[in-house]
């Protein structure tokens, strides 16, 4: 039994080591060769911050593409347009301020510090374990891949971490953390519908009147930036080629498989999870809790959301880390460690795009393996989440 566990911490340390090495040169790659045209997320950002502090329009196709040309895009490659509302984009401002390699600096900071600072919370909301597990969230492959191309998820993954850290004790402030959330709200929808109820039922209204002024500061500084924001969002999200795109998850390929045409099809899944999120609830109401139960209502959100890429899968990090946490079997720690290592070698590669339907199984998978990870532990109510999964 020792050996094994010492097996399984090696090569839990081994992947993080790795993982660290790997995002740190690509990184450092991108800064000090290719510049910001290596992560090409950073410079979609970018580029619509640039729009924004000019008082444009940050969904133009055309302009938004000689911007990125200009950051180092190959000039073959289409215009790649940030599909944030408005409301969302107040974390692009700034970029628009800077150059692209000093933009990319700076936004690799931002994101570096958004990990570190959600592990942190996560470590410290159970308990501070004297143990190196929380270097598994560090060396998350999703997390990695954010850093590797610049993803705003990892802001929303710090959203969540504070959300679940502060509902208690600074309702309001938790409300307020509860906008990076709402920079992708189509990865919440069964984990919102059980936070609204939750929310009312338990009148915690100041974390409602978090949200609320957290949105309506970040949308009237967008009206004073785009005034004709929220139309020119309405153009770009009905345009023909939002529909063509195949993201792999499983909405999308439930739709394109089915009848690509039927776009409601895209969210059934996630009008399903819905449905089983307020059952899910209804059934631990008397004794709720975020950290425990959130995380099924997060996985289950995530593997049904209209839409989602690998790297969004970052959000899932407190699930999983209170699993691993709470899981005795040390060979399921080492399985999360090399799955997780998966994502992020597949991801490094290159020759692997990120419309894989290589990436379509890992949600399921994450889910699969938390009900097992959690089983037999002190905390455990895998059996009644198996069969709610089941029943609805």
């Amino acid at each position: 039994m020792n050996v094994a566990r010492r097996i399984a911490e090696f090569v839990a340390v081994g992947v993080c080591t790795l993982g660290f090495l790997f995002t740190a040169a690509g990184i450092c790659a991108a800064l000090l060769g290719s510049g910001a045209a290596g992560t090409r997320d950073f410079v979609i950002y970018w580029a619509a911050g640039q729009q924004l502090v000019h008082h444009s329009n940050p969904y133009d196709r055309d302009t938004i593409l000689g911007l990125e040309q200009s950051a180092g895009f190959p000039s073959g490659d289409p215009a790649l347009i940030v599909r944030n509302p408005p409301s969302a984009l107040l974390f692009v401002v700034p970029l628009g301020f800077l150059g692209p390699r000093a933009g990319l600096l700076l936004w690799s900071l931002l994101l570096l510090a958004c990990l570190v600072i959600s592990v942190r919370i996560i470590w410290t909301m159970h308990g501070r374990p004297k143990n190196q597990l929380h270097l598994l969230g560090y060396s998350f492959g999703p997390a990695l891949v954010c850093l590797l191309v610049g993803q705003v998820s990892l802001l929303v993954l710090l959203g969540l971490a504070l959300f679940l850290r502060l509902h208690r004790s600074s309702p309001f402030l938790a409300g307020i953390s509860l906008w990076l959330c709402l920079l992708k709200p189509h990865l919440f929808l069964p984990f919102g519908v059980a936070l609204l109820v939750w929310a009312i039922l338990t009148r915690s209204y100041f974390l409602l009147l978090g949200t609320t002024v957290a949105l309506g500061v970040s949308s009237g500084i967008a009206l004073l930036l785009d005034p004709a924001g929220w139309m020119h969002y309405g153009q770009m999200i009905r345009a023909p080629w939002i529909d063509r795109l195949a993201i792999p998850c499983l909405s999308v390929m439930l739709r394109r498989n089915i009848s690509p045409n039927t776009i409601w099809l895209q969210y059934l899944p996630a009008v399903l999870g819905c449905i089983w999120a307020l059952a899910y609830f209804q059934r631990h109401r008397e004794h709720w809790d975020w950290i425990e139960h959130g995380a099924p209502l997060m996985l289950v959100s995530v593997l049904v959301s209209p839409y989602s890429w690998p790297m969004d899968q970052v959000i899932l990090m407190p699930a999983l880390l209170h699993a691993v946490y709470r899981t005795r079997s040390r060979t399921l720690v080492a399985i999360f460690a090399l799955s997780s290592a998966l994502v992020g070698v597949w991801s490094f590669r290159g020759d692997l795009p990120l419309y894989s339907a290589f990436y379509l199984w890992f949600p399921p998978a994450w889910l699969a393996w938390y009900i097992f990870a959690i089983r037999g532990s002190r905390t455990t109510n895998a059996y009644e989440l198996t069969r709610s999964l089941v029943a609805h």
